[in-house]
């Protein structure tokens, strides 16, 4: 969540980014709840002080002159009762209406109201251009025997898939190549729950403005399942303090993604470059304030080499303010060439938080003499659907089978997949 004090001394700021946001937040209800919230607190703590003010006065009371202390600390425990339930009352929806805030945008982020305001900053390389008719990823995977589709289908369900043979070396490669070269950027490799708890996963901003929707919730237990690492990275350190010293703390994550989709019903339904289930490379950072721009910029040049080193067509985008999601302060986004689509499409991302995860999970660093929130950044290494796509698709040959990028084949021990 955003802190009260940004929307009490700098409306005009965050009225700003909602509307940029094309998000219809009326401030008055909010700060109306935090005066009320504050003048409960000090009447309660008036209150209180003065129950135990005659409760001292009645072990120290003559037996004659105790009955009326008696009566009125009695009188006070029940204005005080009253008090406390309208406090709590007051507490919840004031939280509530501020869960509602996203976080502020930062001042570059351009406006706009979706997707197709997002602005381009830099193009690598040119669209591959083939001199035979380009198949999708799937005609390919499906010709090759390393893509099953139909039989995952008729045990999932749709936007499910079997991955065989040189298909699962080709994500391994992957994975290996990233965290290779990630651990000698001194990220730490986790392997993340694939479940946490509703408030873990609540605390980082995933389940306000429809996200429920998008999450797998378990039926017996109070869990979800995670739809990127990240969401099992940011509550590791929950409640925590983290030495100054130790910042940067970067973290490289591998884990299953699992996302119903239910807000996509009809896109990208063929093939595997959107499913319910995924896997993922993720990097994760926590950093003080005044260097997350820095940490954010960081972690897009580590996309942007990666694409760079499988020689993949790409393009850095900025998110534009209707696109970028709730927990995002900023988000670009690497978009590769589909030789089949004739587009790019997004392959990764990466996002600045700011304070807005780390307050809800009350993440601080000494700093100066005084303990403030952790910023906290996310950017995907690899997309272990869309990655493998653009390879296949950039990489195919014309008799159908797939050239192998140089900075992968150590990992899979051949230049060239084929049937």
């Amino acid at each position: 969540m955003i802190d009260i004090k940004q929307i009490l001394e700098q409306p005009e700021l965050v009225e700003k980014s909602n509307k940029a946001r094309n998000k219809d937040i009326d401030l008055k209800i909010v700060t109306d709840l935090y005066n009320r919230r504050n003048d409960l607190i000090q009447k309660t703590q008036k209150l209180r002080t003065k129950a135990n003010e005659i409760a001292s006065q009645i072990s120290k009371a003559a037996s004659d002159d105790r009955q009326p202390l008696i009566a009125e600390g009695k009188e006070l425990k029940v204005k005080v009762k009253d008090l406390e339930k309208d406090l709590a009352d007051v507490e919840s929806k004031y939280k509530e209406e501020l869960q509602k805030y996203p976080n502020v945008l930062r001042d570059d982020v351009p406006v706009g109201k979706d997707e197709s305001d997002n602005k381009e900053l830099r193009k690598f390389g040119e669209p591959t251009k083939l001199d035979f008719e380009p198949k999708d990823h799937l005609d390919l995977g499906e010709a090759l025997g390393i893509i099953d589709m139909q039989r995952a289908a008729k045990v999932s369900g749709a936007r499910f898939s079997y991955l065989k043979g040189d298909a699962v070396m080709l994500e391994y490669a992957l994975i290996q190549y990233a965290l290779s070269e990630l651990v000698k950027e001194g990220f730490t490799p986790v392997l993340p729950p694939h479940m946490i708890s509703i408030d873990a996963m609540n605390a980082m901003g995933y389940l306000a403005h429809g996200g429920e929707e998008e999450v797998y919730h378990l039926k017996n237990d109070p869990s979800v399942l995670i739809g990127t690492s990240e969401q099992a990275l940011g509550p590791m350190h929950m409640d925590e303090i983290l030495d100054l010293k130790d910042l940067p703390l970067r973290y490289v994550a591998v884990s299953p993604c699992y996302r119903r989709e239910a807000g996509s019903y009809g896109k990208d339904t063929r093939g595997i470059l959107r499913v319910h289930q995924f896997n993922k490379v993720e990097m994760f950072s926590f950093t003080t304030p005044e260097k997350s721009d820095e940490e954010h910029e960081y972690l897009l040049s580590l996309q942007e080499r990666f694409m760079q080193e499988l020689e993949l067509p790409h393009r850095v985008m900025v998110l534009a303010s209707g696109d970028t999601g709730t927990p995002s302060a900023r988000t670009y986004d690497i978009e590769t060439w589909i030789p089949s689509q004739n587009t790019y499409r997004e392959t990764s991302s990466t996002s600045n938080t700011t304070d807005f995860q780390t307050r809800r999970l009350n993440i601080r660093v000494k700093q100066g003499g005084e303990s403030v929130f952790a910023h906290a950044l996310n950017g995907t290494a690899f997309a272990l659907s869309r990655t493998p796509v653009a390879i296949m698709e950039n990489y195919q040959q014309k008799d159908g089978s797939i050239k192998v990028p140089d900075v992968l084949q150590k990992y899979m021990g051949k230049d060239l997949i084929k049937a």
